[in-house]
């Protein structure tokens, strides 16, 4: 079922964006909407992680965003899709598969893509690739034309998907942090057919997103990531790398860099948060010494 939002929450869903006025469809808007949502709306896995995981249907989704608040590609595309949808432009779902370093491309609709229809006449449209679920890529809307695209410091390509017939793939930039996403070319009519996967990952203990507190975003110049104590940013100057074991830094972090105020959460809450992050951290470390 498509969602239309109200006036009121388009509203205050683009004022979290940082954009002050409704405009028509057009190719420039919809740039600039991407642009503010990958660098103002992180993606991130910190409910689930906290075990507090939310609903991805799109009522939720826009609520969360509303709320001042985020979550991963479920909840993000989810709600881009109704933003975009709301404001007129001809916004498609589709399953896809992201492929983790070291492992094969798939698809297995742990990935919810998004396209987007824009007329270039009266009887034609050029198809654009939007995601704000993964975080590294992309920062622009991409044409779906293969390609090597460059996008400030990193650089993605647009290919030919190898395990769906008519399908495509997004290809990372080597320093990201997973290998691409292949996205089939068949549509699907509601984000409530994603709902058993986002159950498997925001629940089962076999999920990585339960294992581990991670949040990233992007902007023109750069990816931003904080994997449980490790901060990480790719920018012109290269990769760099930090451990961040200081309660207060670490908080400080992901509101100053994520705009991520943690809304919602208790002191008590943020504390117990925080304590099974560093205790991960400090597992993680030493396993790491032992390796």
């Amino acid at each position: 079922m498509i969602m239309l939002m109200t006036n009121e929450q388009i509203k205050a869903y683009l004022k979290r964006l940082g954009i002050n006025e409704i405009h028509e469809p057009t190719k420039e808007y919809l740039f600039e909407i991407h642009k503010a949502h990958v660098e103002k709306i992180p993606w991130e896995s910190v409910d689930v992680f906290a075990g507090r995981p939310r609903p991805i249907d799109y009522t939720d989704s826009v609520q969360l965003v509303l709320e001042h608040r985020s979550g991963y590609c479920f909840h993000l595309n989810g709600a881009l899709y109704a933003l975009l949808r709301s404001l007129g432009y001809q916004v498609l779902l589709h399953r896809g598969g992201v492929q983790s370093r070291g492992t094969e491309p798939r698809i297995d609709s742990f990935h919810v893509g998004l396209t987007v229809d824009l007329p270039v006449d009266p009887s034609n449209s050029e198809k654009w690739v939007i995601d704000a679920g993964l975080g590294d890529i992309p920062y622009e809307p991409l044409p779906l034309k293969y390609g090597t695209y460059q996008q400030g410091p990193l650089t993605c390509q647009l290919t030919e998907s190898g395990v769906a017939v008519g399908g495509w793939r997004l290809e990372n930039d080597p320093r990201g942090s997973y290998a691409g996403v292949d996205i089939a070319p068949d549509t699907v009519e509601d984000i409530k057919v994603f709902e058993p996967n986002h159950k498997h990952l925001s629940t089962s203990p076999e999920s990585p997103f339960t294992q581990i507190c991670l949040i990233k975003n992007r902007t023109a110049i750069g990816t931003n990531e904080m994997r449980g104590c490790i901060f990480t940013r790719i920018d012109h100057n290269g990769v760099t790398k930090a451990e961040v074991v200081q309660k207060g830094e670490w908080f400080e972090i992901l509101g100053d860099i994520f705009d991520e105020k943690l809304d919602g959460y208790s002191g008590i809450e943020r504390d117990e948060l925080w304590n099974k992050v560093y205790q991960d951290h400090q597992k993680w470390k030493r396993e790491q010494e032992g390796a």
